[in-house]
């Protein structure tokens, strides 16, 4: 049996990421034709934004502050999801989901729970 040849990885031949020299020619040439996360025309998009976001709040009139239970809701919803996140679930709940796994498994009589069943 003749032992398969194995090709030389890049790094062997001095080429590579880092500006070696030879190796990688479609590497190189891919990365050549290759534009960028941005485009000349994405770039003009985000610099008209920008001018809009200056100039507008100085032509514009100043607008009355909104209502107080407007400013609250935000408020509230970071209490809700702080209160969700750090109250630990209740014993009895957790319980009866567990049951429910070791019923639709077969595992019911089975030690190892956590929950005594009733």
């Amino acid at each position: 049996m003749v032992p398969e040849r194995r090709r030389p990885s890049p790094r062997a031949g001095g080429g590579g990421m880092r500006g070696g020299a030879g190796g990688g020619g479609k590497l190189q040439a891919r990365a050549a034709g290759h534009q960028g996360y941005f485009t000349a025309g994405l770039a003009a998009l985000f610099l008209c934004l920008t001018a809009l976001l200056v100039l507008l709040p100085l032509v514009l009139p100043p607008l009355p502050p909104p209502p107080l239970p407007l400013l609250l809701v935000p408020v509230g919803l970071m209490a809700v999801l702080l209160a969700l996140a750090l109250v630990p679930p209740s014993p009895r709940r957790a319980c009866t989901e567990e049951r429910a796994w070791h019923v639709r498994l077969g595992l019911e009589g089975e030690p190892g729970s956590s929950c005594s069943y009733m």
